[in-house]
Protein backbone atom coordinates (compact mmCIF):
# COMPACT_ATOMS: atom_id res chain seq x y z
CA UNK A 1 0.00 0.00 0.00
CA UNK A 2 3.01 2.40 0.53
CA UNK A 3 4.06 2.30 -2.52
CA UNK A 4 1.05 3.94 -4.16
CA UNK A 5 2.30 6.94 -2.23
CA UNK A 6 4.99 6.87 -5.21
CA UNK A 7 3.36 5.40 -8.01
CA UNK A 8 0.39 7.91 -8.30
CA UNK A 9 2.14 11.08 -7.90
CA UNK A 10 4.77 9.94 -10.46
CA UNK A 11 2.34 8.71 -13.26
CA UNK A 12 0.69 12.19 -12.59
CA UNK A 13 3.89 13.84 -12.86
CA UNK A 14 4.43 11.46 -16.44
CA UNK A 15 1.40 12.20 -17.69
CA UNK A 16 1.95 15.95 -17.22
CA UNK A 17 5.57 15.93 -18.70
CA UNK A 18 4.33 13.97 -21.99
CA UNK A 19 1.51 16.19 -22.29
CA UNK A 20 3.97 19.24 -21.87
CA UNK A 21 6.34 17.57 -24.52
CA UNK A 22 3.35 16.81 -27.13
CA UNK A 23 2.38 20.74 -26.64
CA UNK A 24 5.75 21.56 -27.22
CA UNK A 25 5.99 19.40 -30.29
CA UNK A 26 2.29 20.84 -31.62
CA UNK A 27 3.76 24.66 -31.27
CA UNK A 28 6.82 24.04 -33.03
CA UNK A 29 4.93 22.72 -36.32
CA UNK A 30 7.11 19.65 -35.86
CA UNK A 31 3.90 17.62 -36.93
CA UNK A 32 2.70 19.84 -40.02
CA UNK A 33 4.28 17.79 -43.24
CA UNK A 34 5.04 14.09 -42.38
CA UNK A 35 5.30 13.41 -46.27
CA UNK A 36 7.74 16.19 -47.67
CA UNK A 37 11.14 14.83 -46.12
CA UNK A 38 10.52 11.10 -47.10
CA UNK A 39 9.87 12.11 -50.23
CA UNK A 40 12.89 15.08 -50.29
CA UNK A 41 15.20 11.92 -50.16
CA UNK A 42 13.60 10.22 -53.03
CA UNK A 43 13.90 13.10 -55.38
CA UNK A 44 17.47 14.40 -54.25
CA UNK A 45 18.54 10.52 -55.17
CA UNK A 46 17.22 10.93 -58.70
CA UNK A 47 18.45 14.48 -59.55
CA UNK A 48 22.02 13.19 -58.62
CA UNK A 49 21.44 10.02 -60.71
CA UNK A 50 20.50 12.02 -63.59
CA UNK A 51 23.62 14.24 -63.63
Amino acid sequence: MNILYLLVPLSIFLVFLIGLLFWWALNNRQFDDLEAKGSQILEEEEIRQNK
